[in-house]
């Protein structure tokens, strides 16, 4: 059984560059790859393009990044608690392309399965449209969406093991697991690293043989985006 267990963090992402195209798993603040953004923010990568649901808040996650100008684009579905993520918009600093949360997620997964693209009816009728191919089936107009192509997937687990076996917790488990199918490289932080065999095989999630890279976190916040309580 191959051995995908790296040292550290900065041997995680010791090979990305500027330009590459970074999907960063993540739902909101859950399940976010903490380590390695910080690590990517201190290497000082710059011109990336990062595909994610989200583009994290002001001060976490992918807000890190944005305040040091590393993105050149956001690929997303949700971006509306960063202000800094407005600001860079509107004034042209950052390339923007929003993405209907679905379509997000299937782009990931058509990338996992191979498959060069799919058709869906989310975004019929409006700007999503412009300039794609429509075709019809069954009375029902459908859009050409093609899959992702990225250098990287980043994501982050609960569980995993040196074979890169993986477990999510709860929702951290949207679009990390159809993420770590998807990118060229995955690397994988998790916060509890174990030996093949320890993990129950019914509970995987992933499977190692998706995972190129996984190595244990050193720390993790675990933010409640909005807390809501009762009186």
């Amino acid at each position: 059984m191959i051995d995908k267990k790296v040292a550290n963090v900065e041997e995680a992402i010791m090979d990305i560059k500027d330009g590459d195209t970074l999907m960063l798993g993540g739902f909101g603040l859950c399940g976010i790859p903490e380590n390695c953004i910080a690590a990517i923010v201190q290497k000082r990568i710059k011109n990336l393009i990062c595909i994610s649901n989200n583009a994290g808040v002001d001060d976490f996650g992918i807000g890190l990044m944005l305040h040091q100008k590393q993105v050149k684009k956001m690929i997303s579905s949700y971006v509306g608690e960063n202000a800094e993520f407005e600001r860079q918009l509107l004034s042209g600093e950052l390339d923007v392309e929003l993405i209907p949360q679905g379509t997000l997620a299937f782009r990931c997964m058509a990338a996992g399965y191979g498959m060069p693209a799919i058709y869906t009816p989310a975004g019929i009728g409006t700007e999503v449209a412009i300039g794609k191919e429509i075709r019809n089936f069954n009375g029902k107009d459908y859009l050409l969406e093609n899959a992702f192509d990225a250098n990287f997937a980043i994501v982050k687990a609960w569980k995993g093991d040196t074979a890169g076996n993986l477990i999510f917790k709860a929702t951290s488990r949207n679009f990390n697991s159809v993420m770590a199918m998807a990118g060229k490289i995955t690397i994988a932080e998790v916060e509890e690293l174990v030996e093949p065999g320890v993990l129950d095989p019914n509970q995987i999630h992933t499977p190692g043989v998706y995972v190129h890279r996984i190595f244990q976190g050193s720390h993790y916040e675990k933010r409640i985006e909005k807390k809501t309580i009762t009186v």
